[in-house]
């Protein structure tokens, strides 16, 4: 079973470069995020025939997850328990954003989440974003107590370059810059401290990027961060059998500012004759 999460970066505007690389890739599982689009406003019919059911939780122009799966969904869930909304203006009853969708597939729970961006040290969206982190640890640590023995992955855009080595941006330095910061990477960790994994990094090379601003040649000049990961439970980080960064969707006409990352996971009682293509 290979599942992927991927910021597309508005559907609409890259709805058939996402499905060729869907297709071309087998993805059986895709989280989606910054769809940028309303449930009307989706291109349902273009994944139907590819092959692919689709949840979503889309508000406007902005935001919005999915999840996409060639497997049966179940037990939809959009946004996890104690969410927190945000505000300009600030006050009471908040908006909650259309930041997080989870759903089970093939008995995984799976989360398509798009982490607040912060925008600037000392901006009240940076403080948005660390009660966001703070809840989303609450949350899932919960569900995990309830199901200890279920395989869950958090899937997504997180924002956060957790080490340093993550950051290839010149213009993010560690004290004075989002993504960065000390608060922030702590509130990343913090995920790692409840139980979750990067099950990514320990079988893809050091300092592959997953994010290249658009601005100022960022990409040829490889100024990067890798900010997009799958954090998996132990019950899921133990059926991961290979994962890859896929940096060439950063090339040609149109690409997302994202890449997508794929992890393949070994099931009990999957067929063993796997017919999907080698990569060399």
């Amino acid at each position: 079973m290979r599942i992927a999460t991927y910021n597309v970066n508005s559907i609409r505007s890259r709805q058939a470069r996402i499905l060729d690389w869907m297709v071309r890739e087998d993805v059986d599982v895709a989280a989606l995020q910054e769809i940028k689009c309303t449930e009307a406003q989706f291109p349902f019919e273009a994944f139907e025939a590819a092959g692919y059911e689709v949840v979503l939780h889309g508000l406007n122009q902005w935001n919005g997850v999915a999840i996409a799966s060639r497997i049966p969904i179940t037990d939809v869930e959009i946004g996890f328990a104690g969410q927190p909304g945000f505000s300009k203006e600030g006050g009471d009853d908040l908006p909650i954003e259309a930041r997080a969708i989870g759903a089970t597939v093939n008995g995984i729970r799976i989360w398509s989440l798009y982490v607040p961006n912060g925008r600037a040290l000392g901006d009240p969206h940076l403080d948005y974003k660390l009660d966001w982190f703070a809840h989303l640890a609450g949350a899932t640590s919960d569900w995990m107590a309830a199901h200890p023995d279920e395989p869950i992955a958090l899937m997504g855009d997180f924002n956060v370059a957790p080490f340093d080595i993550d950051n290839g941006d010149p213009a993010l330095i560690p004290g004075l810059s989002t993504h960065v910061s000390e608060p922030e990477r702590a509130a990343f960790h913090a995920l790692e401290a409840i139980g979750l994994t990067d099950v990514v990094r320990p079988l893809v090379p050091e300092g592959l990027f997953t994010y290249w601003d658009y601005k100022q040649l960022r990409f040829p000049r490889n100024e990067g961060m890798r900010i997009d990961f799958i954090l998996g439970s132990h019950a899921f980080a133990d059926k991961v059998v290979a994962a890859q960064i896929h940096r060439n969707e950063r090339k040609g006409d149109g690409p997302s500012d994202h890449v997508p990352v794929t992890v393949d996971l070994e099931l009990e009682g999957a067929d063993d004759d796997d017919d999907r293509p080698m990569i060399f």
